[in-house]
């Protein structure tokens, strides 16, 4: 045989060789929070090889302030399974939990760590460290230096890593500001004069909770008035035409709260229009049971702040009237920017090669990528299929979409 035929018949093989070859799991999930929680049952009903890595409801759990009540109604706080019989409802039956509403925090979070006991029992406690691309997929690498491959890599790793933090706090010291989702007891501010800055839901509850605690609360807003929702209840009591304006995920004012339950249909709506009805969807209000708890804390409307220093042991702000206001601590309810870029297990190389819009991963079937394999899902979707990715709720359509996409491209696993 010559040295060419040699040699051809050895690429023959080593290509063979590597047909024949598998990744060590056909899907990795990053996060096991709601979304990747549902995606994991969904996948494993499937019959597909999948491995999912975080500890359950950790950021829930432990970034959230303990004794918050869940902003979304009780039905719209169902983690999606298949068979959709693991619901809260269930959860409370099992445990003998009485129904609550709103949601306290604690519920929730034992609710999701028994659906993961019940349908995702191997899961995988150890952090994702890294993940870079290879022949076969992604070559994924753990916190404790363990290597595997996967053919496809699904990231619901939450928005831990989007925190808001406005630059002109960068000046005060760690210790005199924080932002609501470091998971601070709020307890430790008992006594303490506490500026919060932002009106939505975090803010204003993270208010409510810190003045029960005993803090002495600011709330410094830059809107004119404090927002509501669910301020028009007339609409909600009227039969059918409810029914019409409203859905049970409560996303959004009449009408829009309609359309944002249909994620396919918003995905095709214009991205200059689609970010109007994102954000009018989300736009900073508290619920409805707030106020009342809210009656003695201060609030500071249409003002924001220019200047923050360390001075001693207070901080000193500057509001845009030329006022000051000297305090042990700022907290800021300023929610947060999606970018994933700064989901730290993401690799540069990997990133450059990321269609984005903002930060946001741009989007399309099955939630996938410009990255062949990588899909997103949970927030940082929420820029192409609507803001029903932001919440819970969205967990139904987002694991029936990516389960029905990888169901259709399916590699034949030999």
């Amino acid at each position: 045989m010559s040295p060419q035929n040699k040699m051809s018949n050895a690429t023959a093989q080593a290509e063979r060789r590597q047909r024949d070859r598998v990744a060590d799991c056909e899907v990795a999930i990053v996060g096991a929070g709601p979304y990747g929680l549902s995606a994991a049952a969904h996948l494993k009903a499937l019959g597909m090889d999948v491995r999912i890595f975080g500890r359950a409801m950790d950021f829930w759990a432990s970034k959230m302030p303990s004794g918050m009540l869940l902003r979304s109604p009780r039905v719209a706080s169902n983690i999606s399974d298949p068979a959709r019989t693991f619901s809260l409802d269930a959860f409370e039956s099992s445990a003998g939990v009485p129904p609550r509403a709103p949601l306290p925090l604690e519920t929730f979070v034992d609710y999701g760590r028994w659906f993961q006991r019940e349908l995702i029992p191997d899961l995988d406690l150890r952090a994702v460290a890294n993940v870079r691309r290879d022949e076969m997929g992604f070559r994924v690498v753990l916190e404790d230096g363990e290597e595997f491959q996967c053919s496809r890599l699904v990231v619901a790793a939450g928005i831990g890593s989007f925190q808001r933090i406005p630059p002109v706090f960068a000046s005060l010291r760690p210790s005199q500001v924080s932002h609501c989702y470091q998971g601070r007891d709020l307890r430790e501010f008992h006594g303490a004069q506490v500026a919060i800055i932002g009106s939505g839901q975090s803010a204003l509850e993270s208010a409510a909770l810190l003045h029960e605690s005993g803090a002495a609360v600011e709330l410094i807003v830059r809107n004119p008035v404090l927002r509501w929702i669910g301020g028009h209840s007339w609409l909600r009591h009227l039969g059918p035409i409810s029914s019409m304006l409203y859905s049970s995920h409560d996303v959004g004012p009449a009408g829009i709260s309609r359309l944002v339950a249909a994620p396919s249909l918003v995905k095709h709506i214009p991205l200059r229009i689609r970010d109007k009805i994102r954000t009018r969807a989300v736009r900073p209000a508290g619920a409805k049971w707030l106020p009342p708890r809210l009656k003695e804390v201060k609030a500071t409307t249409g003002r924001f702040v220019t200047e923050a220093a360390s001075v001693g042991q207070t901080a000193e702000i500057k509001l845009d009237d030329g006022t000051y206001r000297s305090v042990d601590h700022v907290l800021l309810g300023t929610g947060y920017s999606v970018d994933v870029s700064r989901y730290p297990f993401l690799p540069q190389e990997l990133i450059e090669d990321l269609d984005r819009i903002d930060g946001y991963p741009s989007l399309g079937a099955g939630f996938s990528t410009s990255v062949p394999g990588l899909h997103f899902i949970g927030a940082p979707a929420a820029r192409t299929f609507g803001p029903l990715l932001y919440f819970v709720a969205g967990t139904e359509f987002a694991s029936r979409e990516l389960t029905s996409h990888l169901a259709r491209n399916r590699t034949v696993r030999r």
